[in-house]
């Protein structure tokens, strides 16, 4: 426990160091100046004009509030302009009795104040009281660490589960993801399933955050099993649905669920057999055709009922084109109601079959930083080739 006393008066360090010693306190420093202060806290003047923050190991700072040069009230300023130093607990130890000058301290960031002549009971019960605040913000400080690094790695056994680009002769499978947190409710995944055959899911976990990331992850660990042992979309989306509304969780007091596109493409028949559970509508190029064909919404989102009616359609293709999956949070970055959000989304989208990363960056997921994102995007882009003849 270090305490750092600053007067230009040795009188008065000399009494405060010797009640702080009597009370058991040994770590304690001193300085003359609160630009010594400053200095001592890693805060220093180069060339008279810039600052320099260093690390402190002070835990607290009983600090004079009339010196010469510069006062404590603006040395209290100078070290609350660093975020790793203001946490520091500031004490003003004071002879003035000026309400707004004690008023001013305290914006400044101090956290207490003792008056002059010192009176031992007095500092003792402030020092104490601000010891055991600072103490409880950095456990405070070191639990949400801890929490943030717990999350950042749990971000990344996430996205190991995403399923990487795929790329066949006949078809090509990419995406793009951002999260609008640490952790996130979107999840992707694509399975060859031999003879030309190839399933592709999305799906979107009501809500974001923590809570569906973990409903989200238990999917991810049922899905290969689902979709191999299935595969056709209606049974793929009845079984989730039966595995889904397994996790039974006692006083739930929000109803989860999660819209889905799934689809399985033949390209030998060159035939996509999809089921559209609530999802918004995956948008299918083929050709020269400048309007997309929307595989819309065929039956309710997962999870919501017991049980799930879904009957598959197919959509055949002869040239080549592609599809483009994606998440509300797409839509919802563009400013207008559903039909401009949509038409916003076609013009991104059309203008080729290959695969551009770049562009759909720059379109969609380029811009807005994380803290302004309501919701994760995801975009899964299915290139349909020629492939061979």
């Amino acid at each position: 426990m270090k305490i750092l006393i600053v007067d230009d008066n040795p009188t008065n360090i000399i009494i405060i160091r010797e009640i702080l010693k009597k009370e058991g306190y040994r770590n304690l420093v001193t300085a003359s100046s609160a630009i010594e202060m400053l200095e001592m806290i890693g805060i220093s003047r180069e060339n008279n004009s810039e600052l320099r923050p260093k690390h402190s190991d002070v835990d607290l700072i009983l600090l004079d509030m009339m010196m010469p040069e510069m006062d404590g009230i603006e040395a209290c300023r100078i070290v609350q302009r660093y975020e790793h130093l203001k946490d520091i607990p500031i004490i003003m130890v004071t002879a003035v009795g000026d309400s707004k000058k004690l008023a001013e301290a305290l914006d400044a960031g101090a956290v207490d104040y003792v008056t002059k002549p010192i009176n031992k009971v007095e500092l003792m019960a402030r020092i104490r009281l601000a010891l055991r605040l600072k103490a409880e913000k950095d456990w405070h400080k070191e639990r949400d660490q801890r929490i943030q690094d717990e999350l950042k790695l749990a971000a990344l056994v996430q996205n190991a589960v995403l399923s990487l680009p795929l790329v066949k002769e006949e078809l090509e499978v990419h995406a793009i993801y951002q999260p609008s947190f640490e952790l996130a409710g979107d999840l992707y995944a694509w399975y060859d399933l031999g003879e030309g055959r190839y399933a592709v899911i999305l799906l979107d976990m009501m809500g974001h955050g923590i809570s569906s990331s973990l409903f989200c992850m238990f999917i991810a660990s049922v899905l290969k099993d689902t979709v191999t042992t299935y595969v056709e979309p209606e049974k793929v989306v009845q079984e989730l649905n039966r595995r889904f509304n397994q996790l039974y969780i006692e006083k739930q007091l929000v109803q989860y669920y999660f819209t889905a596109i799934y689809m399985v493409i033949d390209t030998r028949l060159r035939r996509i057999d999809y089921i559209n559970a609530g999802h918004p509508p995956a948008l299918f190029f083929e050709g020269d055709a400048r309007e997309p064909l929307m595989l819309e919404t065929n039956c309710h989102p997962v999870g919501l009922f017991d049980r799930i009616e879904a009957t598959p359609q197919s959509v055949s293709y002869e040239r080549e084109g592609h599809l483009a999956l994606y998440t509300d949070g797409l839509l919802e970055m563009v400013d207008g109601d559903h039909e401009e959000q949509l038409e916003y989304l076609i013009r991104q989208l059309d203008g080729g079959h290959e695969w551009r990363e770049q562009p759909m960056r720059a379109a969609f997921f380029d811009g807005a930083p994380p803290g302004e994102r309501d919701d994760d995007k995801c975009l899964v882009w299915i290139s349909l080739k020629k492939g061979k003849e």
